[in-house]
């Protein structure tokens, strides 16, 4: 059997309009899977600059793709 490319998993859960949010942003970008769409997406995030660690204690929780408002929502010790 061929060895992968990608040999390492990563689980992510998601809400529903998170999920659309992100299936959205990987057609309109013609990404072609949703692999590629999050691999892209922590690269940008990865290069970017602007943003600062989690506080300790930080839960998962605080930390989603939007908020109900649909804006992007910000980490918690991110000023708004």
């Amino acid at each position: 059997m061929a060895e992968l490319e990608r040999p390492e998993r990563l689980q992510i859960m998601l809400t529903h309009d998170e999920l659309a949010a992100l299936e959205n942003w990987r057609f309109d970008k013609r990404m072609p899977s949703r692999s590629a769409a999050v691999r892209e997406l922590l690269r940008r995030g990865l290069a970017s600059e602007g943003f600062l660690t989690a506080e300790l204690g930080a839960k998962s929780q605080e930390f989603g793709v939007i908020m109900p408002d649909g804006n992007g929502k910000k980490s918690p010790d991110r000023p708004e």
